[in-house]
């Protein structure tokens, strides 16, 4: 019997074996033989020795070591630590090699478990890539009790709920369900659950990894998540009656679900006054549109429809295509293609040269390929407004979207004017339509119309104005004020 009570260390020694970080520390504890084991680079060994190691030794020394104190030892109630019995090798060894310490006494079955992880983290920074002139300055890190505590700090309420998971065969990571009970509906709640409930995967190193299983069309190029590094955004967006998933390791929270039109929203939209919130929504809106269709325009209506342009400027562009060599639509697929590798090139350069070769090697590119004569200087012109016009889209995943679909939008306008551009957007708004993110339409409030929701679309009224939440996430509590 005794042997097999004292095979609980030798099962958890046999499932460590080559982990050169483990610690088997003795420790004589009067009449009991104790053995610490923890992995020393993900522990807390100070926390370790003041609250565990020292607090044992003293009674030693103090020579108070009664049947009561080895009876509080046994069961744990004798440490200031929260404190769990462990009777399963499998379960000692998850938690161990996930930063707790485990306290074996000779001729116990089970093993005391301590949570004192101490994970390397960095400071909480400012925000880099949702940045705002005005509002809050702080951003999500990789651990995620930090980035709860931000989100705590913004949410007080009891309402404020969190569901945890386990994802991952081998990295057993932490991802976490939040949203605010009363203002979810419980139905997306549901299927959320339901879905990261079912994944069986060996690991997840990212909330992205998360997200191809939580859509409704996985396939479609258009994100139908929110990823954002703001803790405000993901607490106004909880407000609001949304979802969020966070996980351990990621500095980013996927919200859920999601319109077209809270994509080409940013948190900024909220801090300033209405009147410039509006009006930068109205030229992020313009120029989204730009960012997708100018060049397929320009391409379709200098080769097939010459008339609709005005003569002086036709001249123009006709005397600077004069020596080039390709037709409009191959011009623009090498310019558009050149752009592309310039901007990837930018972000993957150490970041001193990035900005600096992206733009200086897009100026002599562009310079050197209109004095070869390979590409005209109006096109050179188009493409980079178009370039300028796709940073302008708040979200990285959707402008990316855009991006990617320019391309075939641009075959269409090269091959059949300005029918197939049109073509191409009857088709993008069709398949935009009938899209769903969660259950929401996609293109709420536009499609279905609800009226009452272009509040915060187009435009954002003044916040006196808002008194009922966003119907397409709101629950029966739609009520957000009850000012006058």
């Amino acid at each position: 019997m005794k042997e097999m009570k004292e095979s609980i260390l030798l099962q958890v020694q046999s499932r460590l074996i080559g982990v050169a970080d483990m610690i088997y520390q003795p420790l004589q504890i009067g009449p009991l033989h104790c053995t610490l084991l923890y992995i020393q680079s993900i522990v807390d060994t100070q926390i370790m020795r003041e609250a565990i190691v020292k607090p044992l030794l003293e009674q030693v020394s103090r020579n108070e070591v009664g049947p009561d104190f080895i009876t509080q030892v046994v069961s744990g109630t004798f440490f200031s630590l929260e404190n769990q019995h462990r009777d399963s090798a499998e379960t000692l060894v998850d938690d161990i090699v996930t930063g707790n310490a485990a306290l074996y006494i000779k001729g116990m079955s089970s093993m005391i478990i301590f949570s004192i992880q101490n994970y390397q983290k960095r400071s909480v920074p400012e925000s880099t890539n949702e940045v705002v002139v005005v509002g809050p300055q702080e951003a999500f890190i990789e651990d995620i009790n930090v980035n709860m505590s931000l989100l705590r700090h913004k949410i007080k309420h009891p309402d404020f709920k969190m569901i945890k998971f386990t994802i991952g065969k081998y990295t057993k990571t932490e991802v976490f369900v939040i949203y605010i009970q009363g203002l979810c509906k419980p139905d997306i709640l549901e299927n959320v659950l339901t879905s990261l409930g079912e994944i069986d995967m060996d690991s997840s190193l990212g909330v992205s990894y998360l997200s191809e299983f939580l859509e409704d069309h996985p396939l479609s190029p258009f994100p139908q998540y929110q990823y954002t590094e703001r803790p405000d955004t993901v607490a106004a967006a909880l407000v609001e009656g949304r979802i969020g998933v966070m996980q351990d390791g990621t500095p980013f929270s996927l919200l859920i679900p999601v319109t077209f039109f809270s994509l080409m929203q940013s948190s900024e939209d909220y801090y300033q006054r209405f009147h410039s919130a509006s009006f930068i929504r109205i030229i992020r809106l313009l120029f989204a549109v730009i960012a997708f269709l100018l060049p397929s325009i320009y391409v379709a209506v200098t080769t097939f429809h010459p008339e609709i342009i005005p003569t002086n400027l036709l001249i123009t562009i006709a005397s600077a295509r004069e020596n080039i060599p390709f037709p409009a639509l191959i011009e623009a697929l090498i310019m558009e293609i050149t752009f592309e590798g310039l901007r990837e090139a930018g972000i993957r350069i150490p970041k001193p040269l990035g900005q600096t070769v992206s733009i200086i090697g897009g100026i002599v590119i562009g310079q050197a390929a209109v004095q070869a004569g390979i590409v005209s200087a109006p096109l050179v012109i188009v493409v980079s407004i178009t370039g300028i016009a796709a940073f302008i889209i708040p979200h990285f995943e959707l402008g990316l979207a855009f991006r990617l679909l320019r391309f075939p939008v641009l075959l269409m306008g090269g091959t059949l004017g300005l029918f197939g551009v049109v073509i191409s957007i009857y088709l993008l708004y069709w398949y935009m339509v009938s899209m769903r993110s969660f259950g929401v339409p996609y293109m709420q409030p536009f499609a279905p119309l609800i009226l009452r929701d272009f509040k915060d679309t187009f435009i954002r009224v003044p916040w006196f104005m808002m008194k009922k939440r966003t119907k397409a996430y709101a629950t029966d509590n739609e009520r957000r004020q009850d000012t006058p």
